[in-house]
């Protein structure tokens, strides 16, 4: 066996409308340093490990951008590409060999295209055409170059450097006449071909002033597809003993964690989504514990795609799982006129529709005192957020329930490969053009995403897009507003406030800021478990401004799937979520009230901050932080919980006199206290 680099050949786009820059602003999460898969050449496969099951051929290294969550082409996937070679060089050269996408970063949907071993290019979602594109790389254009004429510039040879260099009209020897301005180009001069940019339409290539044509990379042309067409079981086969040993990693974790004396006694609950992640996490629990109780979760957001719901339950009654179902009903529909639209940074519907659910579940696993034991399909290179995900974690906001993450380590085609090699059956929203299946109208959803569901759909879209539509327009928003997916963000990222401005969409009234208000929902009164909890709504403040600064109170934990924010100190607790909704727990009235006063002080000075900078000289170890990419005002970790920023802010001097109507309530009332 020889090991060696593969020809990670690869473009980089320049950030102009039309022409997406891919990797501009990235940095990888922990955990995700160096990623790559290997190819063996004799057998023409993708490899986990540098080792070939089947022969003793030469292994490449390829390696990834992003966090290599590298995963195969699926049917619809493969059509888009298909088309689009097809329309736009009038060829596919690829046939019938496998196509490996790795996500990376941009404005939407975005995939490096693998096949072979090497970068061929970039499939994406165009934000600004709201439609697929396909980018080839400099071995893209190459593969390309050997069968068509297509979108093809050939230069004068020179002897000059031509590598992201801009080309005047008098280079140019020949060019195709199917070139629009944008377009990208393969490049030719003598031996070498590459890829470049069009900088305006062919019918003005020859005469135009100026440059005509940004070459990106242009390399000697050396690029042949292998002969060998491979298959899943070829793949299958030359990984095997890789698969078996992570499968096998995955159920020690599972019995080791569920067989320890304080676990071994309970049922096991595995958390099904009806994804391809707890799919595989659910047939390694019935592996590994196949002498004990396990049951599934499904939480039936009510917003569930119906193949989703389908398929949970025909594969649990099909296997004779006990299927344990939670439903929010019309929760999400109730609360929608309250709320608005659900946004990234606004996750109200979780609070609603997943954490109210799961809580009843969990409630009903432990009313005699036990511990709810979950088994969880979250991996580490989903999200950063998801990073550093242990082996096993207790819930923070559900101290009674322990979740295992048994495939925590595991990337996309590890799952995949799993769950072929088990013959599962899978979710078929999954060969339709879908990378998630969870809610339908989540904000996280892709504008690639809405699409399908457009078009497979239409009726659930549509009542979904109506609501939009006349949102955005009560606000003075255009229907584009809608169209480009600007709605999923309360406050816009910079990549999509410059996608607006590139369009001409207006953007200015999507962030009203409101007064900060406190509505007080309950009283201060006993709960069961012992102590006192008071609840408010707050209006004025998002979770992740909060996130900002309420570790000056506490040890903090944020939960972006849940939108919710937990706020530790001994044993009393603060819940925030982003809905607005706010839950103090204490072991006693006082306790209860005093940090009641104090959260409502944070969350007003976050919302009233004029950035004076007080705070900053006062803080004796520099912990704070003033309008930073966090949000008007940061505390850092390093924050020592003095209370010196808070005695010397303007903003809460007279905070006294303003919070003491909400203080004083029994719980037989409700008060709005607003500042203005």
């Amino acid at each position: 066996m020889h090991l060696k680099k593969a020809d990670s050949r690869m473009h980089k786009s320049p950030s102009k409308k039309g022409v997406r820059d891919h990797k501009k602003g990235f940095r990888k999460p922990a955990g995700h340093d160096n990623p790559r898969i290997f190819w063996c050449k004799e057998c023409n496969i993708p490899l986990i490990k540098p080792k070939c099951d089947s022969c003793d051929g030469e292994i490449l290294e390829v390696k990834l951008s992003g966090s290599g969550d590298i995963r195969f082409c699926s049917p619809y996937e493969r059509e888009v590409l298909g088309g689009l070679l097809l329309s736009e060089y009038d060829c596919d050269p690829i046939g019938l060999h496998m196509v490996l996408l790795n996500k990376i970063p941009g404005d939407d949907k975005t995939d490096e295209v693998i096949v072979d071993g090497l970068k061929i290019g970039v499939l994406f979602y165009d934000m600004h055409v709201m439609a697929y594109r396909f980018e080839p790389s400099a071995t893209g254009a190459q593969l390309l170059h050997s069968v068509t004429g297509s979108r093809t510039v050939i230069l004068k040879k020179t002897r000059s450097h031509l590598n992201g260099k801009k080309v005047q009209a008098e280079m140019l020897e020949h060019f195709s006449n199917d070139i629009k301005k944008g377009d990208p180009v393969i490049v030719v001069s003598g031996n070498l071909v590459g890829s470049g940019i069009a900088l305006c339409n062919s019918d003005d290539m020859g005469h135009i002033e100026g440059p005509v044509i940004r070459v990106r990379k242009i390399l000697t042309n050396t690029m042949v597809l292998n002969q060998r067409i491979s298959v899943m079981d070829d793949v299958i086969k030359a990984n095997l003993p890789h698969l078996r040993q992570f499968g096998k990693n995955a159920m020690n974790t599972i019995k080791g964690i569920a067989n320890q004396k304080e676990y071994r006694d309970l049922p096991v609950h595995v958390s099904f989504s009806g994804g391809k992640d707890s799919l595989v996490v659910l047939d390694l629990t019935l592996s590994a514990l196949k002498n004990r109780d396990v049951s599934a979760f499904f939480l039936n957001t009510g917003i569930e795609f119906p193949e989703t719901v389908d398929f949970v339950h025909d594969h649990c009654e099909k296997r004779g799982i006990e299927l344990i179902e939670a439903k929010a009903g019309n929760a999400f529909w109730d609360n929608l006129e309250s709320f608005g639209p659900p946004a990234k940074d606004f996750r109200w519907c979780c609070k609603v529709c997943k954490l109210a659910p799961a809580g009843s579940i969990i409630d009903r696993c432990t009313e005699n005192g036990s511990v709810c034991l979950t088994i969880d399909g979250k991996r580490k290179h989903e999200s950063f957020s998801r990073a550093n995900i242990a082996a096993s974690e207790k819930n923070p906001f559900v101290p009674d329930q322990l979740n295992i993450f048994p495939i925590r380590d595991w990337r996309a085609i590890e799952v995949w490969l799993y769950i072929h090699w088990r013959g599962l059956e899978y979710n078929p929203l999954y060969d339709t053009g879908f990378e998630r299946v969870g809610c339908y109208l989540c904000p996280a959803e892709l504008s690639a995403e809405y699409e399908r569901l457009r078009e497979i759909h239409p009726s659930m879209y549509g009542r979904w897009n109506d609501y939009l539509l006349k949102w955005a327009r009560s606000r003075g928003l255009s229907d584009d507003y809608v169209k480009h997916g600007l709605w999923r963000w309360k406050e816009l990222p910079p990549k999509m406030v410059n996608l607006a401005k590139e369009l001409g969409i207006e953007t200015e009234q999507v962030r009203v800021d409101e007064d900060f208000a406190i509505i007080l929902t309950s009283g201060f009164s006993p709960c069961r478990e012992g102590g006192y909890t008071v609840e408010a709504a707050v209006s004025g403040v998002l979770l992740s401004e909060a996130a900002a600064v309420l570790n000056i109170i506490g040890t903090t934990v944020l939960s972006e799937d849940l939108g919710m924010l937990l706020v530790r100190t001994g044993r009393d607790s603060i819940k925030f979520f982003s809905s607005g909704s706010l839950k103090v727990t204490a072991r006693t009235e006082d306790d209860a009230r005093e940090y009641l006063k104090r959260t409502a002080e944070q969350l007003m000075r976050i919302n009233k901050c004029t950035e004076c900078g007080i705070c900053l000289k006062v803080c004796p170890v520099n912990a704070i932080t003033l309008g930073s990419e966090k949000g008007k005002l940061f505390i850092s970790d390093a924050c020592i919980r003095c209370g010196r920023c808070t005695d010397a802010c303007v903003v809460l001097k007279y905070s006294d006199r303003l919070l003491s109507d909400i203080l004083k309530l029994d719980g037989r009332s409700a008060r709005r206290t607003s500042f203005e």
